[in-house]
């Protein structure tokens, strides 16, 4: 039988490691395409981005729980560290390219990919080992997986409400460009470009739609922090006559939500065609060209 204070230990290792965890694949499975767009960002390729954001927001969850359990808090902590083990390899690997670059499993927590990252997820990597070394052989193994069932169809229900949310919304009637005027949103074919002038990705992400053919498609710039270098972003992108700079991010951003840039919404008569948060590989150019906003 464990003594007093390895049951202490063991137990407050294993609620502070499933919340790091539960947060981190909760917040995956509810908002499935916003973690994939953060991924892709982390060099994941960008056709698994979605798959791996739904994989990982499973068995994150599914460790969360896994630690709670006495039962279940060995596979757990294993899991767990198998889990923050693969990720450090993997952001090792592209350190060079990441070096720098907000890395997180928490959206609303900043972390820089440096030496900093690795002493956190390091220590992360104790309190799991720490929930499972004093902990019970596991048992149980059908409810687990029915546990892990659970958390499943939970994950694959939220990505198909998240896969239909962005369609059909209705645009505002009219933004404001920069020097007053006002665009409506109400008649043909617009795209509205979501960046960051500060954004490396947001960058790479403009010139490949400037190297597109519009036609007779409109497109509208819209910063979402420092304003004030919203022309020169759009001169540095090559994007300098494809269309005006707009200021209005809140009216748009509470009617087509994302999480980071670089992002991008097509409407078509007023209303949402489609929302693009994929900008790698084949992505935006495809789906632009199957909706007939490119040619």
């Amino acid at each position: 039988m464990q003594g007093g204070w390895r049951a202490g230990i063991n137990w407050t290792a294993a609620i502070l490691i499933s919340i790091v965890f539960l947060v981190a694949g909760l917040w995956k499975l509810t908002d499935p395409l916003g973690a994939a767009v953060r991924l892709a960002q982390a060099k994941v390729p960008e056709s698994l981005s979605v798959f791996t954001a739904v994989g990982l927001g499973m068995l994150e969850t599914f460790t969360g729980v896994s630690l709670l359990v006495p039962s279940f808090r060995r596979w757990g902590a294993w899991l767990g560290t198998l889990l923050l083990a693969a990720f450090m390899v993997f952001i090792a690997v592209h350190y060079s390219e990441l070096r720098g670059a907000d890395c997180s499993c928490f959206p609303w927590v900043k972390r820089a990919v440096g030496p900093a990252f690795f002493a956190g997820d390091g220590a992360m990597m104790l309190l799991a080992i720490g929930a499972g070394v004093w902990a019970r052989a596991g048992q149980g193994v059908r409810r687990a997986g029915m546990i892990f069932a659970a958390v499943a169809v939970f994950g694959l229900a939220s990505f198909g409400f998240a896969s239909t949310r962005h369609t059909g919304t209705k645009a505002p009637e009219s933004i404001a460009t920069e020097d007053g005027h006002s665009i409506s949103l109400q008649e043909g074919k617009v795209f509205v470009y979501f960046f960051n002038p500060q954004c490396l990705h947001c960058l790479e992400a403009g010139r490949r739609l400037a190297a597109l053919n519009w036609g007779d498609t409109r497109f509208i710039g819209v910063p979402t922090e420092n304003p004030q270098f919203g022309d020169w972003f759009m001169g540095k992108a090559g994007l300098t006559g494809k269309g005006p700079v707009s200021k209005d991010l809140a009216r748009l951003q509470k009617a087509f939500p994302f999480d980071t840039p670089p992002a991008g919404v097509a409407i078509e008569n007023g209303y949402e065609k489609a929302m693009l948060l994929q900008f790698e590989d084949k992505e935006p150019d495809a789906t632009l060209k199957k909706i007939g906003f490119v040619r």
